[in-house]
């Protein structure tokens, strides 16, 4: 009996003690593969790492072999410029835009800070606003008027902590109003990294920067004085494609669409005094700055919006549809000139018409009752479809749309 209790206790003893250790080795097992998890993890950082850096000097490089601007220049991480010590601003900054910006995701640093490697010294926070600490430990600030305008975009950085970071020098910083580096020019540096998600395996060759002339004004209480340019460009490359367009923009609220300021790269040239991409072949070089394919690089107009009708060229009394906006509800009678570029039927039967712009981007619009379709011998909606109409009638506000109700043909003259 007694035997067969110790060999019933030693069995029970070997299951326990087997089924700790198999537990132990378990938990070593796990820990095992946690450690090489880490370690594999620790390597991968260290290879993006790598390859971050390998990207960085290929930018480098690669803005050198297109030919910068002028000399002589500061080149850093990912970005290359030439810094006035007049203005106290570059005279331009060169950067790329790389397919990596659909995947990055760092987010803005706003560590605005001196240039290190501008001898002279650059632009500080008190050439544009003043900021004191109050009793409660917050800060009130004075501001100057102007916006530190990015010349190279952050956002075109999103992939490489670093050079984001570096985007927040001074010397990548120049004056620009609220109303312009919130609107159109943020609309402007959206658009052009908008056509990476379209071209997905292209890259951009892209220079920005004030037009910097003597007489410009500094802003007042700015502690070095930096000056507020009037207008500012920039040139986009992409030279797979050997595709390119410029853009000179005032600083200034901008009711016009981007397109109204597309301009050929020549054209730029001629403004700044600069010589862009002047390494490349000559024919090549000639070729690419002579082009102004507008519907390439701004998506609207490809897909069926066109171009607002120049004002100047328009008889007296005569509005393209951006100027059309000023007399909405004024109760004056005025023509309206655009191309229809959208129509439609509403549910009720009444006929709606989209001038320049398409939906939902829509900046005029042509409503006719459904009851004052008998008023015209022919079908609007098929007949002025595509054309350029002028359309005489008041402008009104409907929700926030510069719209005109036209009763009859009378009061639509079809010019082509």
């Amino acid at each position: 009996m007694r035997n067969t209790t110790c060999i019933a206790f030693f069995i029970l003893f070997s299951f326990y003690s087997n089924h700790t250790l198999q537990g132990q080795n378990l938990e070593q097992q796990q820990a095992q593969i946690e450690q090489k998890l880490q370690a594999l993890e620790a390597q991968r950082m260290q290879l993006l790492d790598g390859l971050e850096g390998i990207k960085l000097s290929m930018i480098q490089r690669d803005l050198v072999a297109v030919g910068l601007p002028s000399e002589p220049y500061i080149m850093h991480s990912a970005m290359a410029l030439q810094y006035s010590e007049q203005h106290e601003q570059a005279v331009w900054v060169a950067h790329m835009i790389l397919p990596d910006i659909i995947e990055g995701s760092v987010a803005r640093t706003n560590d605005f800070r001196e240039d290190p490697m501008v001898p002279t010294g650059t632009a500080v926070e008190a050439d544009y606003f003043l900021k004191t600490m109050k009793p409660d430990s917050t800060f009130a600030y004075d501001g100057f008027g102007y916006d530190r305008g990015h010349l190279a975009p952050s956002a075109d950085f999103r992939w490489s902590e670093k050079a984001l970071s570096e985007s927040y020098f001074y010397s990548n910083m120049s004056p620009q109003l609220a109303d312009f580096n919130r609107g159109a020019w943020a609309e402007l540096e959206g658009t052009i990294r908008g056509y990476i998600f379209n071209h997905p395996n292209s890259s951009l060759y892209v220079v920005t920067g004030p037009v910097l002339t003597d007489a410009l004004k500094p802003i007042e209480r700015s502690l070095n004085k930096v000056s507020v340019p009037e207008k500012f460009f920039k040139v986009v490359l992409d030279l797979d494609a050997q595709r390119a367009i410029g853009f000179i923009m005032p600083n200034e609220k901008i009711e016009f669409p981007l397109e109204h300021f597309a301009v050929t790269i020549d054209e730029v040239e001629t403004l700044t005094g600069l010589d862009f991409f002047n390494k490349l072949d000559d024919a090549l070089e000639a070729g690419i700055e002579s082009q102004l394919d507008k519907e390439e690089w701004i998506p609207s107009l490809a897909q069926g919006s066109v171009e607002v009708l120049y004002q100047p060229d328009l008889p007296p009394n005569h509005f393209n549809t951006i100027v059309a906006k000023n007399y909405m509800g004024k109760k004056d009678e005025i023509t309206v000139c655009g191309r229809v570029v959208g129509s439609r039927y509403s549910r009720t039967g009444n006929l709606w018409l989209n001038l320049d712009k398409q939906f939902p981007n829509q900046i005029f619009s042509v409503f006719i009752r459904k009851a004052d379709l008998v008023n015209f011998s022919y079908n609007p909606k098929e007949v002025l479809e595509g054309k350029e109409v002028w359309f005489k009638g008041v402008v009104e506000n409907f929700n926030g749309t510069p719209t005109m109700n036209v009763d009859s043909e009378s009061n639509v003259d079809v010019r082509d």
